[in-house]
């Protein structure tokens, strides 16, 4: 014979068991929230959030949470492609597509240069900043290129050897009102 636990006793220990296979302190303490990914910023790089940057490899597994233990939940194959760090912990970064997807990557996978897409409809890209200015090319839904600088209206990009100049509010991987030299 033996001793049987009441059920509330059972229950207590399968609680605990779960916030101990989660790492998480019991009874709601906070013995650990200095490593929680709300606090992130203060272990991450110390840049500003949100920001840009772009893909580093042409193969960029994301996952579900920050670090190898969480599941991959898709995988980018666009290098370059613009992406926006909503988040960081440790070494890794939340990120958010141009399609607002958002996963998590290591930080190695993406890098400073800016570029973006064009996200919904044509845009033109002109010989000058200006409306009227003779249009170069005229760039499909998707297609990416780099972002060189930005001032006012306008942005100075490269997209496959051509250069020129888009409306800032026809491309995505630039914020409204941000510099970029």
């Amino acid at each position: 014979m033996g001793i049987r636990p009441s059920v509330s006793l059972w229950a207590a220990f399968v609680v605990l068991a779960t916030l101990c296979l989660l790492d998480l302190p019991p009874f709601g303490g906070s013995a650990r929230a200095a490593d929680s990914p709300n606090n992130a910023q203060r272990k991450g790089s110390g840049l500003p959030i949100p920001r840009f940057a772009s893909l580093r490899s042409d193969e960029v597994n994301v996952r579900t949470g920050p670090g190898t233990r969480y599941p991959v939940d898709w995988v980018f194959k666009r290098k370059t492609m613009p992406v926006e760090i909503v988040a960081e912990y440790e070494n890794w970064r939340k990120i958010r597509d141009w399609q607002g997807a958002s996963g998590w990557v290591h930080q190695s996978l993406l890098t400073g240069k800016r570029s973006f897409i064009i996200p919904a409809k044509p845009a033109s890209l002109h010989k000058t900043p200006a409306n009227q200015a003779d249009v170069v090319a005229k760039l499909e839904p998707e297609v990416m290129g780099e972002i060189r600088s930005c001032s006012g209206d306008w942005c100075r990009v490269k997209v496959s050897g051509v250069s020129g100049w888009l409306e800032r509010t026809e491309i995505w991987g630039v914020y409204k009102s941000e510099p970029i030299n």
